[in-house]
């Protein structure tokens, strides 16, 4: 099963972009089968299963780029992050999302981040911090790949910002016996193809020419990327640690927002959703 959107390029209005030098900061990338988290305090990534504690909710709160249970998540996160942020001060947080989880997704994520009483939140998609922890060039389209757990997406950017996106129900821990890895393969192709036909303009092609980005746990598969390769006649480019990509992207961001130079200046992170 896929799902596909082709929103507008960005156009959200300015914010007022807060002095963060003397806050602390979290990158986040909520996962259906890891949470991994980046604190600036400590400045090394967070890598656990997300799972919750017996009788602390439902034992997977998050599932396919769904947060099922967002009190459960909560407690998650208190549980893993609490104890690593100091008492007072100001908390910005960078949380990754699913390219097409929408308002839903950030309305449980807020209410899953309570615990950690941050002073802002912002959101930006994935496949963007996958770019961005890339160092990619967004002067020009870009494809990215990202294979999961439980879900894989197929995200145009262009200008940094999301101009196409699809996505299948099906990840990695999919995978077995009965669902092999061509599984993948062919609905990244199916995807990738469908963005072509109902593109009316050259920047699918030109982004697919260019190479593909391919980040997730899926991308240290040799049996979904040789494939892969194979089947879009194109180049397929693995971020270096594909499965930290978005978390170390967020990070990147995050640093950006710490070192702003003013208080009064605005600034909006490329890509952002809101």
């Amino acid at each position: 099963m896929t799902t596909s959107a082709r929103p507008r390029a960005a156009t959200a209005p300015n914010r007022t972009w807060p002095l963060y030098r003397q806050c602390s900061g979290i990158a986040l990338d909520l996962g259906s089968a890891r949470t991994r988290a980046w604190v600036s305090a400590r400045r090394t990534i967070l890598d656990v299963p997300t799972v919750t504690l017996p009788g602390d909710g439902t034992s997977h709160p998050i599932l396919r780029g769904t947060i099922v249970d967002a009190p459960a998540t909560a407690r998650m996160l208190d549980r893993l992050l609490g104890h690593l942020l100091p008492r007072f001060g100001s908390r910005l947080i960078v949380l990754t999302t699913p390219v097409l989880g929408g308002v839903t997704f950030r309305k449980e994520a807020r209410t899953a981040l309570e615990p950690l009483r941050p002073h802002t939140v912002l959101t930006v998609p994935s496949a963007r911090a996958v770019a961005t922890a890339a160092g990619a060039d967004l002067t020009r389209p870009l494809l990215v790949v990202d294979i999961g757990a439980g879900i894989t997406e197929v995200v145009l950017l262009a200008d940094g910002a999301v101009t196409d996106a699809r996505h299948a129900v099906l990840g990695t821990s999919d995978l077995d016996g009965l669902t092999p890895p061509t599984q993948i393969t062919d609905a990244v192709t199916a995807m990738v193809t469908t963005m072509l036909e109902e593109d009316h303009t050259a920047q699918t092609l030109d982004a697919l020419q260019r190479g593909v980005l391919l980040a997730g746990g899926g991308a240290l598969r040799p049996d979904i990327t040789y494939p892969l390769t194979a089947r879009l006649h194109a180049p397929i480019k693995p971020v270096a640690a594909p499965h930290t990509a978005a978390v170390r992207g967020a990070a990147r961001l995050l640093e950006a927002a710490h070192t702003h130079p003013s208080t009064t200046a605005t600034a909006e992170l490329p890509g952002q959703t809101h």
